[in-house]
Order: C-alpha cells, then sequence, then structure tokens
C-alpha cells in the first residue's frame, strides 16, 4: 500500500466535479495514475486498484508520491473541477474552494 498523505502528513483525497470539468485532460497529463478520461470526454479519478471511479463525487486517495502532480493538476485545471481535502475533516487544501 501507498504512502498517502499531504505536507502534514494528513493523508489527503482527490475528486472531479464532472459538471465543470472542460475535458482539456491536463490532470492526467500531470498524473495519468490518478486521473483519466473517459469516452464521454470528462475526467474522473482511479481508485487504487487503477479503476476508473465513475459515481460522481468519487473519491480517490492521493499517494504521497504524486502529491505534487496531483496539486499542480488542481493549479492548472482549466476547469477549476479538481478538489484536494483532507480525509478526516474533509477541508479542502487544493483546488476551487480551498482557503
Amino acid at each position: 500500500m501507498q504512502q498517502q498523505g499531504g505536507a502534514d502528513g494528513e493523508a489527503l483525497e482527490v475528486w472531479i466535479d464532472q459538471d465543470l470539468c472542460t475535458g482539456d485532460g491536463i490532470c492526467a497529463q500531470y498524473a495519468p495514475e490518478v486521473f483519466e478520461l473517459d469516452i464521454d470526454g470528462l475526467a474522473y479519478v482511479k481508485g487504487p486498484d487503477q479503476e476508473l471511479l465513475q459515481e460522481r463525487g468519487a473519491t480517490a486517495p492521493v499517494p504521497l508520491p504524486l502529491l505534487t502532480d496531483v496539486i499542480d493538476s488542481a493549479k492548472e485545471c482549466p476547469g477549476e473541477c479538481i478538489h484536494v481535502r483532507r480525509i478526516s475533516d474533509k477541508v479542502e487544501m487544493y483546488g476551487p474552494d480551498a482557503k
């Protein structure tokens, strides 16, 4: 099992709001182990088993080695639809709703 977490060691998860996804695929370029475009042209997260999670609001853990790539995906996403939050309290750390 891969170690997960942010800079403070807290476990993080990521999800995509498909209603805002523009289908540019930047996320899949930055972190193809975590994101993938489906045949509908929208991005989705992948579970730890690399299975595409197509349910609305589905979350995937952020593996520590991919943290920077996932954060860069959230920052560069033109649709501002990638949300990275702490698992413990659901506070968004990176993405459009981060403080």
